[in-house]
């Protein structure tokens, strides 16, 4: 017996089991909410209206290390997919391979970091076998829970705005993806989100691959329906319904992209979450690096304890909308051009639409939203009549306006010819039909019953001609209710209230009598008690946890020694000669977070990007060199800017130099412009090449108006006899060069990674002969060029700490804790753990914790588990903190034990020139 098809999609609708429905769905993710918390979180999404999840499995969170996989407690990913179902919702699955979501390396394991020859995110067969394993993994999963076999999953995502990316062959790629879905016997529809609009970009047109749209606009740009009705029309030629997968939270915004035809809503992360462990990412939000913050929450619906903000109302309110309307609304197709409606040209200012939408089972719906933050008012005028309706909208809302709707499902005969309330609400019975209204000032509601009709009213005018009835209303502290009562016994009831009211409505009950529950208010006042602190120091230089030192041949990224995430500590031997005054230090190729000591001396911490960074550090010869290194997270997004803004970049550092000289070397160049007779740079760069002619300038400093422009820079210098480390900085570089030594091409350099070591072509006492072949623009500066000559770090050792050490090396401090009081100042550089006990909390949500204090660096374990990092504010070198509140961190309620929870805070001093300090902490019940 063939299957029946449990969803069909085309241009007009999105079908599931025969029935039409509008999808509006919200991102619930099980990797960033307690196991115990995710039916409650689903149980509030429904609350909200919601009918749909939307989620993302990130690979790494499973395959823990390579071939080492766990969908076991807070992975099992298939419970919560019963959740789902059970809680009556559906499931857009988003396997990946990648997923960006801020998480880290978007998902994809660090192990793949170090596969050589292999292209992320490509139709590479190499890659392309890594990511079957995944699937082999996580699609069965996916095959038992689609609702073809009686479970939630409606749709596959295949990548994640893939169009971000650049891909070289997106068609071969996502068909690959198809293919393996396929094999696992995927059955509902497959879609690929473009994150820009580039819908070739994303999902190569693969047969069997359904384009999606993600859009994240201003809420108010008055041409956004423009662009969502030529994606519209464009993805209907395929005859596929336009489906928006993520966008904006605001419900504004989603009520503008249903009036222009979306058949799915996906504002992104409308319930929050946190990251806990070291699964951050960095990503491109900040100038241009930002650490992503361990709370994760974009200020949704549901906050991360759970807590319901506003927009669960609106969320509400928007549903019961789609559903008065039913199959009508959801099989609706917007009118692009020659709409019923126009708007009175007279009055514009703020107001955007309108916005028509041809509903399937007649009738139209009219969208309507002012912008400003003052009422407006304005006169629509129907095309073909002399009829004008007046309406007022107040500031910052929206209003879908009725047109000529049958009242075929209302169990009355006619029509609705039009309402300046909204209609939000319809209910029937054998005998009763309730239908709600809700509106923003007085107006009107005008039917054409074709049946006899007797009004009985508690407030507001009736005027009656013929069976054309025109209700007119107010405002009132309570609802208008009429009753239209049919001769036969039939009763239809109007029901009439204003938006605040329609918002906290929870019934009506079929009298007509409304129940409402006013919005929560929370109380974001910190609750006082008492906390028993104690603290133990550590010396920053010895690696925390149990010893996991390995001796290494020369320093190298972290991945590359399988460590994935959290904490290094890298030691070598400084190699200086004695006689010598150290100047600074090098640290090459560095990145997400360093903190260098000299012997036990402090010398400072650092957010390099994945460039190398110098450390200005006067003293005599040290015995050890020590760097914390801390892998933040890997990127979640492909970025030139910096090079730990690649996809594909690595974290650690690639060693470390005592610098003993510091040069100058922007002054005398020889200059020419590079023209055909020059094209030869490995010829032009040697030291021989005859360039006594060329005129003598700064580096950057000759004035030339010919454009494009490259041009060639010469210089020699030459080296100390017992150095064995040089290194070039193009400080201040607006443009790009390609640097060569003594003829050969050494790199490439951008602002975004102005360091180059040179080592490799220089002879300890020899000339050494600098060609930089550089391209900017005629306003750009070429900056300074400075040279770092010194003595690179032997005989390296490196100790790796995870989350699971960092816990171990807690407890096994805490026995020998002295106890405190607060506030706490540590000197720059210091290390230390701080430990509480934090009492029961006074809600379900558990507490929320905001840090007053500066200067510090605080990775947070409660009962034993990681559950937030946070830099506070101060220093130079903290980077843009984004994703969420930068200065607070979740207690989860359910992981209490007892009387109390144990809390154990790793604390960094990295401020140099600040205090470096923890006042107090503020515990507000969530």
């Amino acid at each position: 017996m063939q299957k029946v098809e449990s969803i069909h999609l085309s241009k007009e609708a999105v079908r599931i089991d025969g029935k039409s429905s509008i999808i509006v769905s919200a991102s619930v993710f099980y990797f960033r909410i307690p196991r115990e918390l995710w039916k409650d979180r689903l149980t509030r999404l429904k609350i909200a209206g919601y009918n749909c999840v939307d989620v993302y499995f990130p690979w790494n969170y499973h395959e823990l290390s390579e071939g080492q996989w766990n969908f076991e407690e807070e992975r099992d990913v298939e419970e919560f997919l019963r959740l789902v179902k059970e809680a009556g919702l559906w499931t857009i699955a988003r396997p990946g391979p990648y997923i960006c979501s801020e998480w880290d390396g978007g998902a994809l394991p660090a192990y793949l970091l170090t596969k050589d020859g292999l292209t992320f995110r490509d139709n590479d067969p190499t890659y392309l076998l890594h990511v079957s394993l995944w699937f082999h993994k996580i699609l069965p999963i996916l095959y038992r829970q689609q609702v073809s076999e009686g479970g939630s999953v409606i749709f596959v995502q295949l990548e994640n705005e893939l169009d971000f990316y650049g891909c070289k062959d997106p068609h071969g790629y996502i068909a690959a993806l198809c293919e393996m879905a396929l094999q696992y016997r995927i059955e509902v529809p497959l879609i690929a989100c473009a994150g820009q609009g580039g819908l070739f970009a994303a999902s190569g047109f693969a047969e069997g691959v359904i384009p999606t749209c993600n859009f994240y606009p201003d809420d108010k740009d008055p041409e956004f329906e423009e662009k969502v009705h030529q994606y519209g029309m464009l993805i209907g030629e395929l005859d596929q319904p336009l489906m928006v997968t993520e966008t904006n939270r605001t419900h504004f915004l989603l009520r503008r992209l249903l009036s222009a035809g979306a058949k799915l809503l996906g504002p992104y992360l409308q319930v929050s979450g946190n990251n806990f462990g070291f699964t951050n990412g960095t990503n491109n939000w900040g100038e241009p690096l930002a650490f992503m913050t361990s709370d994760y929450d974009f200020h949704g619906m549901i906050s991360p304890e759970g807590l319901l903000r506003p927009e669960v109302y609106e969320g509400r309110l928007l549903n019961r909308l789609i559903q008065a309307y039913g199959a009508s609304l959801a099989e609706a197709l917007p009118i692009v051009e020659d709409s019923p409606i126009s708007l009175d040209n007279s009055v514009t200012s703020g107001w955007i639409g309108p916005t028509t939408l041809q509903l399937s089972q007649g009738g139209y719906l009219v969208f309507l939203h002012n912008t400003t933050d003052e009422s407006v008012s304005s006169v629509l005028n129907r095309r073909g009549s002399e009829e004008a309706i007046s309406l007022t909208l107040s500031g910052n809302s929206t209003i879908a306006v009725p047109l000529d709707i049958p009242l075929t499902d209302w169990s009355f005969s006619g029509k609705l010819l039009y309402s300046t309330a909204e209609l939000f609400l319809l209910n029937s019975n054998s005998n009763v039909t309730i239908a709600a209204f809700h509106a923003d000032a007085e107006g009107e509601i005008v039917f054409q019953f074709e049946e006899e009709i007797e009004l009985e009213m508690n407030a507001g005018e009736a005027k009656i001609e013929g069976n054309r009835v025109c209700i007119t209303f107010g405002l009132h502290s309570s609802p208008l209710l009429i009753k239209c009562n049919a001769t036969d016994g039939r009763q239809l009831i109007l029901v009439i209230m204003d938006r605040n009211t329609a918002l906290t409505l929870e019934n009506i009950e079929w009298s007509g009598q409304i129940q409402t529950e006013p919005i929560p208010v929370y109380d974001n006042e910190p609750v006082s008690f008492p906390i028993s602190w104690s603290d133990s120091s550590i010396d920053p230089v010895v690696p925390v946890g149990p010893a996991k030192t390995r001796t290494i041949e020369h320093a190298d990224y972290m991945e590359k020694f399988d460590i994935y995430r959290g904490y290094a500590w890298y030691q070598a031997k400084d190699t200086m000669p004695a006689n010598l005054r150290r100047e600074g230090i090098l640290v090459r190729q560095a990145s997400d977070v360093i903190s260098v000591y000299s012997d036990n001396d402090y010398v400072g911490t650092a957010v390099p990007g994945g460039s190398s960074c110098f450390l200005s550090s006067v003293g005599e010869q040290a015995g050890q060199f020590t760097v914390r290194s801390e892998i933040w997270g890997h990127t979640n997004f492909d970025d030139v800017r910096r090079p730990a803004l690649r996809l594909n970049s690595l974290k650690g550092i690639r060693g470390l130099v005592a610098v003993s000289k510091i040069k100058d070397l922007s002054g005398n160049w020889k200059r020419q412009l590079v023209k055909e007779e020059l094209a030869d740079r490995a010829k032009v760069a040697v030291a021989e090449y005859d360039d006594r002619l060329w005129p003598i300038t700064g580096f950057g400093g000759w004035l030339q108006m010919e454009r494009p422009m490259v041009e060639c820079f010469r210089k020699s210098f030459v080296g100390s006899h017992d150095a064995n480390s040089w290194t070039l900085h193009f400080d201040g570089l607006q443009g790009v060069a390609e640097v060569y030594v003594n003829g050969v091409a050494i790199a490439f350099i951008t602002p975004f990674d102005p360091f180059v070591d040179i080592s490799t072509s220089v002879i300890p006492g020899g000339r050494a002969q600098l060609a930089v072949f550089l391209e900017r623009t005629l306003e750009a500066t070429a900056g300074s060029v400075v040279l770092y000559e010194g003595y690179a770090a032997q005989d390296w050792r490196l100790t790796e700490c995870g989350e699971s050490e960092l816990a171990q090396h807690a407890v096994s401090t805490s026995i020998e804790a002295r106890e405190i009081g607060l506030p706490i100042s540590m000197k720059a550089g210091e290390t230390g753990w701080l430990f509480g006990k934090v009492p029961l909390p006074l809600s379900e949500g558990g507490w929320r914790v905001k840090i007053i204090g500066s200067g510090m660096k605080l990775t947070v374990l409660f009962q034993d588990r990681l559950v937030s990092r946070i830099w506070l504010p101060g220093g130079d070198a903290r980077p843009t903190m984004s994703g969420g509140s930068p200065d607070s961190f979740w207690l989860p309620a359910p992981w209490f034990t007892g009387t109390a929870g144990e809390l154990a805070i790793y604390l960094e001093a990295v401020d140099p020139n600040g205090p470096c300090m923890i006042d107090r902490f503020a515990f507000i019940k969530a």
